[in-house]
């Protein structure tokens, strides 16, 4: 399955998102053509089988919920478009992996040119939580010496009832990786398009403090500034350092 133009209209949705994580003035939108992009991100969907990976993805490119639908079988393809800030727009490319360990060899291929990670795993499903771990540690070390930002993710938050992990597990976890923690529910749009901006964001802000930058041996990021500008998004600090300096 390849949807590889699932665009979709934001709208009031970003509104009540806004207040969760999310700069303000950060929304994605329709673009007629693939062309106006500036900068593009590539971002693994991780996580055990079943957890949500495609559902959340659906809701956040598609706008749609199924309340069944097929495993992954191998690697499926997403784009999103984002607006992180006036005039920097960019294309978001989802690998969305299947879980079963009988497709791993197949996904991690991926994992090297990804500049993002959603960790991701059902809050009814305490399993999945705790495989979290080790899909870190495996993302990690098959994208070396690149970097990647991760956000985890607590799915299926609507289910209150069957809920077997708590918000300050999932927290700390996060800490302990390095990541940001959010809740989501693909069922009632919880949280959805907040996850995805934290995450881009994180990208960011990466490029911008030179943690991560445009490499032709990687494919993480791509842009299509010219390297001054690049260079000027990148390294802001080091540059206001030299106009200080009269050494």
């Amino acid at each position: 399955m390849l949807s590889s133009s699932a665009l979709h209209t934001l709208g009031s949705g970003l509104l009540a998102a806004s207040s969760l994580h999310c700069s303000p003035g950060v929304f994605s939108f329709d673009i007629p053509m693939d062309s106006h992009w500036h900068y593009q991100f590539r971002i693994i969907m991780l996580g055990d089988s079943t957890v949500g990976k495609s559902s959340l993805l659906k809701r956040y490119t598609e706008g749609v919920f199924l309340e069944s639908i097929n495993q992954t079988v191998g690697v499926d393809f997403y784009v999103q478009f984002m607006e992180i800030e006036p005039g920097v727009q960019v294309k978001l490319q989802f690998w969305d992996t299947a879980g079963q360990e009988r497709f791993r060899s197949v996904t991690r291929s991926y994992y090297r040119n990804s500049a993002g990670g959603v960790l991701m795993f059902d809050l009814t499903n305490r399993a999945s939580f705790e495989s979290i771990r080790e899909w870190h540690r495996e993302v990690t070390e098959t994208v070396k010496p690149f970097h990647i930002v991760f956000v985890l993710v607590g799915h299926k938050c609507d289910l209150i009832a069957e809920r077997k992990v708590g918000k300050k597990e999932g927290e700390k976890l996060a800490s302990s990786l390095g990541a940001k923690y959010i809740e989501t529910s693909a069922k009632n749009s919880s949280n959805v398009d907040a996850a995805f901006q934290m995450l881009t964001m994180g990208i960011y802000e990466a490029l911008k403090t030179g943690v991560m930058s445009p490499n032709e041996d990687w494919d993480g990021v791509k842009s299509r500034l010219s390297p001054k500008v690049v260079t000027t998004v990148q390294t802001p600090g080091k540059q206001e350092q030299k106009k200080k300096c009269t050494c």
